[in-house]
């Protein structure tokens, strides 16, 4: 029973929250706030992606051998000099796939 109250109350939070801008379309935000909101991908993209490649198998993982570091950082210095969304995803999966060749990590 605690489980689906968890999961209607996430609903209906989630549901208002969205629902929101519908009731209110003329509801304006102070422009610090939408300036901060503007962060708000990057934050959440870089919560997602940084634990990945720091701690690939659960713990920390800041060794030479780590295809994950190694690949995210040369993606990260790619997006830097090419501005190319692109180019920053195909040279990351294409240094992340051949570094694990380059290992042995891959389970072929």
């Amino acid at each position: 029973m605690t489980t689906w109250l968890l999961i209607f109350g996430m609903l209906a939070i989630t549901f208002v929250i969205r629902y929101s801008f519908f009731a209110w379309p003329n509801l304006r935000f102070p422009r610090a706030i939408e300036q901060g909101l503007h962060y708000v991908p990057v934050a959440v993209l870089t919560a997602i992606v940084v634990p990945g490649m720091l701690m690939p198998e659960g713990q920390w993982a800041l060794r030479p051998d780590n295809a994950y570091l190694l690949a995210g950082l040369l993606a990260i210095v790619i997006a830097a000099f090419s501005r190319n969304l692109l180019a920053t995803i195909a040279g990351g999966l294409l240094s992340f796939f051949l570094l694990r060749w380059a290992f042995g990590q891959l389970p072929i």
